[in-house]
């Protein structure tokens, strides 16, 4: 067992102000990571900063094996999130941010270390009652990390970048899955061919759930018990995520508070009180009945439309997005019932609908198939992480 400043070094983030930036790439600027880079232990670039490279030593441009580390963030969910550099590139990282640079490790494990359960378990204590969520250069200093021998660690690193590769296949199968299906969507429906019309016009009714009172919603489920599903129980892609985070409520709070907000197998439903808003997901036949809260919009459709063609229809961009505009809010975000039964969507013959609703049960096998896989795997790389790291 040894610490983190026996085997690596810490750098600190480039401080600059709003002059000191420029608006695209050039011979005198540099690109510049922040916290909001820092994404699934992954790097995007989706929203990077160009800052002038006057402003950056050289021990702060970025190396390869170096871990990028959000250092102080408004949410302690952010603060300590990781994300190792893999490949040459030419960046900094700004003063929210630091980065841990081996000395005398294996960086491939090094890496591993900032994204296993213990580390976050640790940093999650740290930063507990703190006003200011951060993390100091004492905090990853004095972190406790076993230090194996080095053609051990080689070998566990090795084995948990195969894992951890597997699990980054299976998410790239299944997001190219849900994109087969929204293009099949534009190729059967899109360019206008078919006519439009209101979701009240084709929808039995349209409402919302209510909350059930705090102490009448439970984590385990028992005999009488229903399922309740919160926004986080919806998606993008329009899955319902309900194993990773089940709650239930009694059947009398179902019959009784709660009884307009009843859903069931193949009701839609829709997220309209955020951020984020635009969150789907047909209820499956896993309970006979459900319920929501009321950040929940039911969408039960009646005989001459497909709930799988209805969520499609209601996800496009063309329709969504004109529609996520009309919310009101600051920090919360709404949309009332009245803007969803007027949403207008295309109305094909059913035949299409069903041509399509078959080729989503078919991807949907598909899916089932990786998600199997992918679950098993990230089983066993929370079993490696504990035993390589405790």
């Amino acid at each position: 067992m040894g610490k983190i400043k026996d085997v690596a070094v810490q750098v600190r983030g480039v401080s600059y102000k709003p002059n000191d930036l420029h608006d695209t790439l050039n011979e005198n600027s540099i690109m510049l990571l922040r916290a909001n880079n820092i994404s699934d232990d992954r790097i995007n670039y989706d929203d990077v900063v160009f800052v002038d490279k006057t402003k950056v030593s050289k021990s702060q441009y970025l190396q390869v094996g170096d871990i990028l580390i959000c250092a102080s963030s408004g949410s302690k969910n952010l603060v300590g999130k990781s994300a190792s550099i893999k490949g040459s590139i030419n960046a900094t990282f700004g003063a929210f941010c630091k980065v841990v640079r081996p000395s005398d490790i294996n960086a491939n494990y090094l890496s591993h270390f900032f994204t296993s359960p213990k580390y976050r378990e640790t940093i999650s204590k740290l930063s507990a009652g703190a006003n200011i969520n951060n993390i100091r250069n004492e905090d990853i200093d004095n972190l406790d990390i076993v230090i194996p021998p080095i053609e051990t660690q080689c070998k566990i690193a090795a084995t948990l970048d195969k894992v951890t590769n597997l699990i980054d296949t299976c998410n790239a199968i299944l997001e190219k899955l849900d994109l087969l299906v929204k293009s099949r969507f534009v190729e059967m429906f899109g360019d206008n061919k078919f006519p439009k019309v209101k979701t009240s016009d084709i929808c039995d009714f349209i409402t919302k759930g209510t909350t059930p009172p705090a102490n009448d919603i439970y984590s385990e489920y028992s005999e009488g018990m229903i399922p309740y599903l919160k926004v986080y129980n919806l998606s993008f892609t329009g899955d319902l995520l309900f194993k990773q985070a089940p709650q239930y409520i009694s059947k009398a709070t179902h019959e009784g508070i709660l009884s307009r907000s009843k859903v069931f197998p193949n009701d839609v439903l829709m997220n309209i009180v955020g951020p984020p808003l635009g969150k789907f997901s047909v209820v499956t036949d896993e309970y006979p009945e459900w319920n929501i809260n009321q950040a929940i919009a039911i969408f039960r459709a009646k005989e001459r439309i497909i709930p799988n063609y209805l969520m499609s229809a209601l996800m496009q961009p063309n329709v969504l997005r004109p529609f996520l505009e009309q919310a009101v809010g600051i920090r919360q975000l709404n949309l009332s019932l009245e803007q969803c039964r007027n949403l207008e969507i295309p109305l094909p013959p059913l035949d299409l609908q069903n041509q399509f609703a078959t080729f989503v049960e078919q991807t949907d096998k598909s899916k089932l198939a990786v998600k199997k896989v992918l679950e098993k795997a990230e089983t066993l790389k929370k079993a490696l992480m504990q035993e390589y790291f405790g």
